[in-house]
């Protein structure tokens, strides 16, 4: 699903998303929202609706990971970052662990 197919999801399902929009985070910048959106759209159908809250913590999981470059398992990343898959967040933050910068620093 790409940035349009949203729009295009969107405009063709309007109570759906007026319920998602209930679920952003007044915190959430434009471009933070756009890429959860996406993500709780993406898998909205693998989820029966007694498990939404599941999905909204696996997008906060992987908006977190993208955005803030907070850690979590192998095991869970590994999850959110397959419902993720083809979500193209542009201009992502790079972040470093404090081992990889010590091993810069040791490399000059």
């Amino acid at each position: 699903m790409s940035a349009l197919d949203v729009q295009d999801f969107i405009q063709q399902n309007r109570a759906v998303a007026d319920q998602v929009e209930t679920f952003r985070g007044y915190w959430e910048s434009e471009k933070h929202w756009e890429a959860r959106r996406e993500f709780i759209l993406r898998n909205m159908n693998d989820f029966k609706a007694e498990q939404l809250d599941h999905l909204l913590s696996l997008s906060m999981v992987w908006a977190n990971n993208v955005f803030m470059g907070c850690r979590y398992s192998t095991e869970l990343l590994g999850k959110v970052k397959e419902m993720a898959e083809g979500i193209v967040v542009v201009d992502a933050p790079v972040f470093k662990t404090r081992d990889e910068i010590m091993k810069n620093q040791q490399g000059r």
